[in-house]
């Protein structure tokens, strides 16, 4: 859902703009034709509130951008230059684009990190995330044996280098890298960067690693004073590629029409 969904801006006026902008199965990788009919149709259903918004000539999905709502947005550039999406784009091409759709005052790329097994070329939401108080969560690798080291380390001295709008570093809190989580000899995308932000709470995704799952736990806690933080089972759908971020979209208050939400 992360990836297909609309992306909602709200207007002065706080009109809902649904975004849907087109999904081509992270590059190509597998067939996207009906994941694309999805917003169409829940617009035509009238079950949701809003302005619709045809983007469909720019590839995005919404695991690959990460946004404080102020005016910065944190994406990667392996994925957003991967082959198979913007192709005929540049960098600069891209960046234009992102600050005028989104009216954003900067773009910050990552150039480094990866997690094993996964599909989408380096999504944002599974490796650092935009917290309250400018602050970054992101994940860190200590063990100089494990694959992604050298990557995630790279990451995180990449970072060290990003500033506010206003020019100042923002507070770095690692989080925890999983144990490998194999399956069929092939190696997941654990991550504990995939937590989902609601209104007064934060669901975060465990694995069953019961000094790791808490260690992400006290991490978030830090970087959402006032939250509650709770942990989901994400085993299975770890299975699946993803995890709780890549399969929910939230929508802003009002977005939803009422008589759908008695019903709920």
């Amino acid at each position: 859902a992360r990836d297909h969904a609309f992306i909602t801006l709200l207007k002065e006026d706080a009109t809902p703009l649904l975004l849907d902008f087109c999904f081509n199965g992270w590059g190509m990788k597998f067939a996207a034709n009906k994941d694309n009919l999805i917003n169409w149709n829940l617009y035509q259903s009238n079950l949701l509130k809003g302005s619709y918004t045809n983007c469909r000539n720019f590839i995005l999905e919404g695991g690959s951008i990460e946004s404080d709502g102020k005016g910065t947005m944190l994406t990667t550039s392996t994925c957003l230059l991967a082959p198979n999406r913007n192709d005929v784009m540049t960098r600069e091409d891209i960046e234009l684009y992102l600050k005028e759709r989104f009216n954003l005052q900067q773009v910050l790329w990552l150039d480094h990190g990866f997690l094993a097994g996964d599909d989408t070329d380096s999504h944002i939401d599974t490796l650092a995330r935009l917290c309250p108080d400018n602050t970054i969560v992101y994940v860190q690798c200590t063990d100089i044996e494990d694959e992604h080291y050298e990557a995630l380390f790279r990451m995180e001295e990449q970072l060290k280098t990003f500033r506010t709008i206003e020019g100042e570093p923002f507070r770095l809190l690692p989080l925890p890298m999983p144990d490998a989580f194999v399956e069929d000899g092939k190696r997941l995308p654990a991550t504990y960067a995939n937590f989902l932000i609601m209104n007064r709470t934060v669901l975060y995704p465990t694995y069953n690693q019961a000094i790791y799952d808490k260690e992400a736990k006290r991490v978030l806690m830090e970087a959402f004073p006032g939250y509650e933080i709770v942990g989901i089972d994400c085993r299975a759908l770890i299975k699946q590629h993803g995890s709780l971020h890549c399969v929910t979209m939230q929508y802003p208050a009002g977005t939803l029409q009422e008589d759908f939400e008695l019903k709920k």
